[in-house]
């Protein structure tokens, strides 16, 4: 059973200033996104589902895909989560565990691999999530890329990153942490802690098997039942490691290389070109892209 990319595509950039997943990148104008679909099809991925926000920016992703490619569109909805999983509707997305499940259906019994379409992480991060999809089908084990801290940083700002526990090559827990920034003296978080650059990292690169969508229902249920959930989001990294603290999910961690690109900052844009347009010229990537 070939492996699905899913990609979440439905974040509000609202320190970007912009639509990070529209914005082009690439030496022809390619999106961050159609790297994605790219490096994926070369791994071995059979089709994508792409999760964005309902109306327009649906449309343009939809007019934007290149012809040949099995890609499924699917709206985040406020409201409406899963058949069986329903909330009161709010002017924001719940979060990334709730864009994941939103595509339960798109996505079906296949093992998948989750990505964000405003990161860019390397040829050698699809290979490795595509490895992980056998164990994923036939044993329930998920896999997390993960990348060094240091390797994901901005020059032009803090950033919130997943810090990973592990023993051995086993994910034991994650630990979101805002404010992250490389400083003089230093990789501080916004509580003053600091930081080790070779730490791994989550940048919400996952192989998972179907049945975490099971899981995800459960605890967005309970997610809803909390007098603060109107304020809060559904992210991926916690819902993850609740169920591994619970022994309902088994985690591999493994490491790529990178390089890593991504939008933060309206700052960051001309490193991602510069970055992508290196690629290029290294004969990494045609220009343009789906030539």
């Amino acid at each position: 059973m070939s492996p699905v990319l899913l990609v979440l595509a439905a974040g509000r950039a609202t320190r970007f200033g912009g639509s990070k997943q529209t914005t082009p990148v690439g030496p022809s104008g390619e999106w961050l996104l159609d790297y994605a679909l790219f490096d994926a099809r070369r791994a071995g991925f059979g089709r994508a589902v792409l999760v964005v926000r309902p109306g327009s920016e649906e449309a343009s992703f939809r007019s934007r895909l290149p012809t040949g490619l099995d890609v499924s569109i699917v709206p985040q909805l406020t409201g409406l989560a899963a058949p069986d999983v329903e909330s009161a509707p709010r002017p924001v997305p719940w979060g990334t565990a709730h864009a994941v499940l939103a595509a339960r259906h798109a996505v079906g019994a296949s093992p998948f691999a989750v990505v964000n379409a405003d990161d860019f992480y390397g040829n050698v991060a699809y290979r490795l999530a595509a490895d992980g999809a056998d164990v994923a089908a036939d044993q329930g084990l998920a896999t997390l890329v993960t990348m060094r801290l240091g390797a994901t940083l901005s020059p032009h700002g803090a950033v919130t990153r997943a810090l990973c526990r592990l023993h051995g090559d086993r994910v034991v827990g994650l630990e979101e942490t805002r404010g992250i920034e490389r400083l003089a003296g230093g990789v501080p978080s916004a509580d003053g802690v600091e930081l080790d650059p070779e730490a791994p990292v989550s940048m919400n690169c996952w192989m998972l098997p179907s049945s975490i969508f099971g899981h995800l229902a459960s605890r967005f249920r309970g997610f809803l039942s909390r007098p603060d959930a109107g304020s809060r989001e559904f992210l991926l990294p916690a819902v993850v490691s609740e169920l591994v603290a619970s022994g309902l999910l088994a985690v591999a961690s493994v490491t790529a290389p990178g390089p890593w690109y991504g939008l933060t900052h309206a700052a960051d844009l001309s490193l991602v070109r510069a970055g992508l347009r290196q690629l290029t010229d290294d004969g990494v990537y045609p220009s343009p892209l789906w030539g």
